[in-house]
């Protein structure tokens, strides 16, 4: 049980290690600024502009299971598939790959000691979170996502 503990403690730093919580801010989320062609609430802007974070389990994909295409906010372009989502216990949304290498763009991000990579909307540059090497086969990888970065297209 103290090693499950840790390790959840571990992962949720991992993900939100150096990141900012504005994100999740009710009073902000009522203003609307623009994001190329788009209004979009302030807090998720700050997200995706920003590379601001939402607090753990509270995004309204973490424990989303319906079966669809989620899709960057910003643009539309389509990122993950709802067959590649699990649950890391992360607290974010979580996917094993991306529907393609190129609408996913990795950078390496040094910051606050720690080594790991941002992930990005290849089309219109959003932050989207983390990328990490410690998520299940078929590739190894997690993609710790902010909910906040994505929209949802249900499967007809």
């Amino acid at each position: 049980m103290k090693i499950c503990c840790v390790f959840l403690l571990f992962i949720t730093v991992s993900c939100s290690f150096g990141q900012k919580d504005k994100g999740n801010s009710k009073a902000k989320s009522d203003s609307l600024v623009p994001y190329g062609k788009k209004m979009l609430p302030e807090n998720v802007c700050y997200i995706i502009k920003e590379g601001g974070t939402e607090q753990p389990f509270t995004g309204k994909y973490v424990d989303h299971h319906e079966a669809g295409t989620y899709i960057c906010i910003g643009c539309d372009k389509p990122l993950f598939e709802s067959e590649t989502k699990y649950d890391s216990g992360s607290g974010w949304p979580s996917f094993y790959n991306a529907i393609d290498s190129k609408n996913v763009l990795k950078k390496r991000d040094d910051s606050f000691g720690m080594v790991r990579f941002e992930i990005l909307c290849a089309n219109c540059n959003a932050h989207l979170g983390h990328v990490f090497d410690d998520g299940p086969q078929p590739t190894g990888m997690r993609y710790c996502v902010n909910s906040a970065a994505l929209n949802f297209i249900p499967n007809p």
